[in-house]
């Protein structure tokens, strides 16, 4: 699928500067944001006209974690057809076990890579 927008929602500012080095190496035509505050970005999100394609999702942020986030976006009837994956470092096994245990729901997910190169391939293919 083509993503012409896309949204980053992570309170680490550097991770969000990382994505946006690597979407821009990729050289397509993708108009990319990010949002460090959460609660901020539901706020902005419910009021925007223009919505995101796909939205990257950290799981682990004070003020509202990105699962309660998801939720949120989930139960509402404008931002529930955003295309979200969840993001963390933890593998996604481990994730996925812990979160069926909380009786949350995700659909993609991805893992944060170290390794700038790896990385960019992993964005490659996504996108």
């Amino acid at each position: 699928m083509l993503y012409k927008n896309i949204l980053l929602i992570d309170d680490d500012i550097d991770d969000a500067e990382l994505f946006l080095e690597v979407i821009n190496s990729l050289k397509k035509e993708i108009s990319f944001s990010y949002a460090t505050d959460p609660l901020k970005a539901l706020a902005e999100l419910k009021i925007s006209e223009k919505l995101s394609d796909l939205m990257f999702l950290d799981i682990n942020m004070p003020c509202l974690n990105g699962l309660d986030l998801l939720n949120e976006l989930q139960n509402d009837t404008k931002l529930r057809y955003i295309e979200v994956i969840v993001i963390s470092s933890a593998p996604e096994d481990i994730i996925r076990k812990n979160l069926s245990t909380k009786k949350y729901e995700i659909g993609r997910y991805m893992r944060k890579l170290n390794n700038y190169n790896d990385f960019v391939d992993q964005m490659r293919t996504l996108l």
